[in-house]
């Protein structure tokens, strides 16, 4: 199976390129802790995707590198230090994540449902 970035002819339309772009259960999700909380470890990353296992978080970091959105910088230390952070590309799409963001916290209260961060947070409070 082809790796999905690579087209062997042109999208149908911008809409399928942009879509494909952020593909992935965890892509959009590790964009926007990223725009939210800057430069971020991996343990950090998965705290904020519980449910995804470290292969499948680091594959996707692999897919956003690779795409232009993230960079990975490794610091020469002891234990070894691996930060993520956006890319002038990534910071771009944040507003589209923002916006999205906003619209999935609208539908939720039209049901009266809650995320589990908010019931995290009223427990806390």
């Amino acid at each position: 199976m082809p790796k999905r970035r690579n087209y062997d002819a042109a999208p149908a339309c911008t809409m399928e390129a942009a879509l494909n772009l952020i593909n992935g259960r965890w892509k959009g999700v590790i964009l926007f802790h990223l725009l939210h909380d800057g430069p971020t470890r991996f343990n950090a990353l998965q705290r904020h995707c519980p449910g995804c296992t470290p292969r499948l978080l680091t594959k996707q970091l692999r897919e956003l590198e690779e795409d232009g959105f993230i960079t990975r910088t490794v610091y020469p230390v002891v234990p070894p230090k691996v930060e993520y952070a956006l890319t002038e590309e990534g910071r771009s799409i944040g507003p589209i994540l923002l916006t999205l963001c906003e619209w999935g916290r609208g539908w939720l209260n039209r049901r009266g449902m809650k995320t589990l961060a908010d019931n995290w947070e009223q427990g806390k409070a």
